[in-house]
């Protein structure tokens, strides 16, 4: 078996084969952690991505931090020389490491020279397995990971976050709807045997991937099968499933956004309905349109926003398109009725196949130059790891132009039967308002001022 993998990855060595950055040699460790080996772009480097399936979806609103403070915790130190300790050998080392949690995974990010890769994967392995995890070390992390998220969360953030300030237009929507938080997660209650329980439960082989790309040591499989075979399977931690739509939320709101100003921002919020097997590709290629669209109508034609967008966002298990312009506060009415015809005009004629090919042919071409280097190539595998089977990733290129138009209207079409979210960010008053209400202010104080003077002179 290893004779076989050394075949293959000189195989892949050769000049022809880099390039097909959809070829990827993967095998699975006894211990069930999946390796993906790629030769890469560049010499005398690698990139390294440690995929950790554990992420802040995996929590409660109340806990949500504890996979980002296990992350710190693990840069913390192997040994009594602590966090500086461990820095110095990775500079020693000549190559830079973070780490970063997402809703889905908590993955260690490594840029390293190709020489030094083993003695790099050597110490990643320390921290996963040497690292002592002790209430000291977890009260720097709580102190660090408060501050990246804003610093210490005071009772009036509390109450925005609350209330519609704290989140954006898409973001309270979400709260409304049940799929999101309303409170920033805090870790100051979070304790050390939380900790240990996620590091026990989450860090194990069976739920990591290891991702090399680049100048790889063509010992590398044998050393991997001998070292990262050390780390013990656990019995699999079950995902819990994601939010779902439970709650109702209001067709239309304004969304105060500081106290004066004459600026707004125009969100219009659609559901993306469930398409299958293209849904991606499917809504990739309708934003693109909107996008070019919004641009056509809102700045080319009306003037009225000089950078409207589109946007797709998921919260919990429900995927959102929105259709965004910024504006000024005046003009909001008349951009929401320009919006509104022009998806009118779409549900009735449909696309214009020759927008839509144009728009489909660039997404396409885009492809061919979107993933380029190293590090690229690695983070590439890294967001698309549910893709790989048996050797390759899908080609997206090819995914988006199996899209017809005729798809695509009919995606566009079972959207628009919706009623879209409205949500309008704009400050409570704007500078005419301002001085309305000053001169309004000053009036009145005028004719108080006035029935105090009259008062006194009828006085006898």
């Amino acid at each position: 078996m290893r004779c076989l993998l050394f075949a293959c990855l000189l195989l892949i060595s050769l000049p022809s084969m880099a390039l097909d950055r959809f070829q990827v040699e993967g095998y699975i460790l006894p211990n069930g952690l999946q390796l993906l080996l790629k030769p890469g772009y560049e010499k005398g480097h690698v990139a390294i991505r440690l995929v950790v399936g554990v992420g802040f979806d995996d929590f409660p609103c109340q806990s949500k931090e504890l996979p980002h403070l296990l992350e710190h915790l693990l840069f913390s130190g192997i040994d009594e020389g602590g966090e500086g300790a461990l820095e110095e050998r990775m500079q020693a080392l000549g190559g830079d490491w973070n780490a970063f949690t997402s809703n889905t995974d908590t993955t260690f990010v490594i840029e390293a020279p190709a020489q030094n890769q083993r003695k790099v994967l050597d110490l990643l392995l320390a921290i996963l397995t040497r690292t002592h995890l002790d209430q000291h070390d977890l009260d720097t992390a709580k102190r660090i990971v408060e501050r990246e998220d804003g610093g210490h969360y005071s009772h009036l953030q509390r109450w925005l976050d609350r209330r519609d300030p704290g989140h954006s237009a898409s973001g309270q929507l979400a709260v409304e709807l049940g799929l999101k938080c309303a409170e920033r997660a805090e870790v100051e209650p979070l304790t050390l045997e939380q900790v240990e329980g996620v590091y026990k439960g989450w860090y194990a082989p069976n739920n990591m991937s290891l991702i090399v790309v680049g100048d790889l040591d063509r010992l590398l499989p044998a050393y991997l099968e001998r070292t990262f075979s050390q780390m013990n399977a656990v019995e699999p931690s079950d995902h819990p499933p994601l939010p779902a739509v439970h709650g109702n939320a209001e067709t239309r709101r304004t969304l105060m956004r500081g106290m004066l100003g004459d600026g707004a921002r125009l969100h219009l919020i659609y559901p993306e309905p469930d398409l299958g097997e293209q849904h991606d590709e499917t809504w990739e290629l309708i934003k693109a349109y909107l996008d070019w669209a919004l641009y056509s109508d809102l700045r080319l034609k009306s003037g009225l926003s000089y950078g409207p967008w589109a946007e797709r966002e998921v919260f919990g298990d429900s995927g959102f398109l929105s259709l965004n312009a910024d504006l000024e506060r005046v003009d909001v009415d008349e951009a929401e009725h320009d919006i509104l015809s022009l998806l009118e005009r779409l549900k009735k004629d449909g696309l214009d196949p020759a927008t839509f090919a144009r728009l489909q042919q660039t997404l396409i071409a885009k492809q061919a130059w979107a993933v380029q280097g190293n590090s690229a190539l690695a983070d590439y595998y890294w967001g698309s790891l549910n893709e790989y089977d048996n050797g390759h990733f899908d080609d997206p290129a090819k995914r988006i132009k199996a899209v017809s138009v005729d798809t695509a209207n009919q995606a566009l079409r079972r959207m628009l039967t919706a009623t879209p979210y409205v949500r309008i960010e704009k400050p409570l008053l704007s500078y005419d308002g301002l001085y309305w209400l000053v001169g309004a202010i000053v009036g009145l104080m005028l004719a108080w001022l006035i029935v105090v003077v009259n008062k006194r002179r009828r006085r006898p």
